[in-house]
């Protein structure tokens, strides 16, 4: 794109500077999303709340982060870019001084917080993408997506490795010494997220064109009561089980029930609320899928090997980051590429390619045992984050490719919207299939008493099958996705030539 790029009242634009600050406000705010999992002990301690409880601080996020996705297509289109990006900067901030001053005695307030935090997020994901679209040609479009797949990929797989260097003991830096517990991971990032709001008031820009469109309240409150109480059921799977119908059952079957309403009114709307109407491009509909199936196989594996990695071989949170930080590194590493080379051979030998590495890097995973060395596992899933570096990005450019330029708002929210509530879901299949297993093999309490030796084994080995289930799973997953990969259209796919036509 030319240096010319001008803003929606004809000023100049300074493309390198706006992407900057676009990806580093962005990949702080969605930092956030994994950094208190290795704090959680630490939370429960300082609150006095059980493990039931704490967890809510990430189930709070995540549930309001899906919902926030889905409008952010109305917000893209009806607010500026410049007043969106700084209000979610401002939402963000507040959030996390919010959680830097709750006293410890007001549990509630620290979630309030998580929602916040929350908000935030779910504004900046899709802005980010539609945002890098707008600032790049279509000739670059995976080049943009690339950078994209940096913040998206690296920050929630930097976040419990951070948060474990936090954790581990008193900090000193550049004279001020910063203490070694849960609010400091709060404290470490609200200078970044200041200082990005303060350049952005002079760099960013209302790029993105907007239409005085009226908010349909009916469409906001079905959105959010559908997509909430589906999220909402998948994060209690893991302590109540697929068989709990007040807790799982009723809230997913509630929540299909309302989107299915969701949907028919959206198809009746001149102007929807979410424009479902891009599913007819069949391109779009496989690309979607596949994005969820890969960032499936990416969350899922995330959250059951550091629990493997911390109950069975007894490592650290810090070392259990550590050990998975070469992958995030390596993932941050190939978007761009991937990006690059989506733009110069489309999106169908890189996606394929992309799932042949990650079903390779984690058929092993199911052979762990106690004594597995952790090199043996850095590399495998260095290999699995290769490979969904070569997924991810290629996937949603392809994606975007085949929507006009007024379509790409509604297309990344729907993306998006869908890759959240199937990474829900995928998880919580996982983590409840792993959880049966253990309690299949778990041995007889009897045997504690008559045998302890005996029965710290079996309990090591119940969870050892566990984990071999819960990764047999994902490699399915990952599976189903690569037969799928075929079925993409060769070369790249534009909204100037239909995926239609050229079949």
């Amino acid at each position: 794109m030319s240096s010319e790029l001008k803003d929606m009242n004809g000023k100049p634009i300074n493309k390198i500077a706006m992407m900057a600050l676009l990806l580093i406000g962005s990949f702080v705010i969605i930092l956030m999303q994994t950094s208190l999992g290795t704090a959680l002990p630490s939370l429960m301690t300082a609150f006095k709340v059980d493990s039931a409880g704490v967890q809510w601080l990430t189930t709070i996020f995540l549930m309001v982060n899906g919902i926030m996705v889905p409008v952010s297509a109305f917000l893209n289109t009806r607010v500026p870019t410049k007043f969106l990006y700084l209000s979610a900067l401002l939402i963000y901030i507040v959030g996390t001084l919010i959680a830097v001053v709750t006293p410890t005695s007001a549990f509630w307030l620290l979630m309030v917080a998580r929602a916040l935090q929350a908000v935030a997020a779910g504004i900046v994901m899709p802005l980010m993408q539609v945002v890098a679209l707008a600032l790049f040609s279509e000739e670059s479009r995976g080049k943009a997506l690339g950078m994209v797949g940096l913040v998206i990929g690296m920050a929630p797989a930097l976040g419990p490795t951070l948060s474990g260097w936090i954790l581990d003991q008193d900090h000193t830096f550049l004279g001020l010494t910063i203490a070694g517990n849960w609010r400091s991971i709060f404290i470490l990032v609200l200078p970044i997220a200041i200082a990005v709001l303060l350049i952005s008031f002079v760099y960013f820009k209302n790029i993105l064109p907007t239409r005085d469109v009226k908010l349909n309240v009916r469409s906001l409150i079905e959105s959010t009561f559908g997509f909430g109480l589906i999220l909402f059921g998948s994060a209690m799977v893991s302590d109540h089980g697929w068989t709990s119908f007040t807790w799982v059952i009723l809230p997913m079957l509630l929540g299909l029930l309302v989107i299915a309403e969701f949907a028919w009114h959206q198809s009746r709307m001149a102007v929807p609320f979410l424009d479902i109407s891009v599913f007819k491009n069949r391109q779009f509909t496989i690309t979607t899928i596949l994005v969820s199936l890969a960032f499936i196989a990416m969350i899922g594996v995330e959250m059951v090997l550091p629990i493997y990695m911390q109950r069975v071989r007894g490592l650290s949170p810090l070392n259990s980051g550590l050990t998975l930080l070469p992958g995030a590194l390596m993932m941050g590493a190939l978007s761009p590429l991937a990006g690059y080379l989506y733009d110069k051979h489309g999106a169908r030998r890189l996606v394929i390619f992309g799932f042949s590495l990650v079903f390779i890097g984690t058929v092993p995973f199911y052979q762990l045992t106690e004594t597995t060395p952790t090199v043996f596992i850095t590399t495998l899933y260095m290999l699995r984050m290769a490979g969904i570096a070569l997924t991810m990005m290629p996937l949603t450019s392809s994606a975007m490719g085949v929507l006009r330029q007024n379509q790409v708002a509604q297309g990344t929210a729907v993306n998006n919207t869908i890759r959240q509530v199937a990474a829900s879901l995928g998880t919580a299949v996982l983590s409840s299939i792993m959880q049966s297993v253990i309690n299949d093999h778990t041995p007889t309490s009897s045997l504690k008493i008559k045998d302890p030796l005996e029965y710290a084994q079996q309990m090591l080995n119940a969870g050892l099958s566990g984990f071999h289930a819960s990764f047999l799973c994902a490699a399915g997953f990952v599976l189903v996705a690569f037969i799928l990969a075929f079925f993409l259209h060769k070369g790249k796919v534009t909204a100037a030539e239909p995926e239609e036509e050229k079949a």
